[in-house]
């Protein structure tokens, strides 16, 4: 890549860096939209074993450029989110993918369209691990952090995504005991709304 353009990609990935989402941290500070990024890439490596057929390196580039739409639109909580945002996130994203010099260009459009369909099994393991990395930060922030519909959501969210391989359902077992106990120890300590 040029080096002009280089710069210019990177200028924009940066923003995710300043972006914060709704979560937070177990040190009580919202966590930025590229700390996600990065730590989402790193679960999928770290869970590379239980998936052999799988292309793994497009899955954590998956992991990398899910959320650059977001350097553009900022988060937006899965809660508050409307098809009027994930559509104008979307109209920007691609405007700035057809920037891009060849072959980025071409190689992250089909990845996103890929993403968007849903249809391979790589595109399903990503969009299951975005899903419990954040109710596993939710889990390590502090329970002040949470609004009062995500003691509910938090059971839920993401079930759908991760029904599809007895891995991912599990792990999402997993991710919710966490969660009721949080809340059960909480709520021993008289914490929870």
């Amino acid at each position: 890549m040029e080096i002009d353009a280089l710069f210019n990609a990177l200028a924009v990935a940066e923003r995710l860096k300043n972006n914060t989402r709704h979560s937070w941290t177990s040190e009580n500070r919202h966590e930025s939209v590229a700390e996600h990024s990065w730590r989402l890439a790193l679960m999928a490596y770290f869970v590379k074993d239980e998936y052999p057929g799988l292309n793994m390196d497009k899955v954590i580039l998956m992991c990398l450029i899910h959320d650059l739409g977001e350097a553009f639109t900022g988060d937006i909580p899965a809660f508050l989110k409307t098809e009027d945002h994930e559509q104008k996130e979307s109209e920007l994203l691609n405007q700035w993918v057809a920037s891009l010099p060849q072959p980025f260009r071409g190689e992250m459009k089909a990845l996103y369209e890929e993403m968007d369909a849903l249809e391979t099994e790589e595109a399903r393991l990503y969009k299951a691990l975005d899903r419990m990395e954040t109710l596993i930060q939710h889990n390590e922030a502090p329970i002040s952090t949470w609004l009062p519909l995500e003691y509910e959501l938090n059971q839920k969210y993401g079930r759908e995504q991760c029904a599809f391989s007895p891995y991912t359902r599990a792990l999402q077992e997993a991710v919710k005991a966490v969660c009721r106990e949080k809340i059960r120890t909480e709520a021993e300590k008289g914490e929870t709304p």
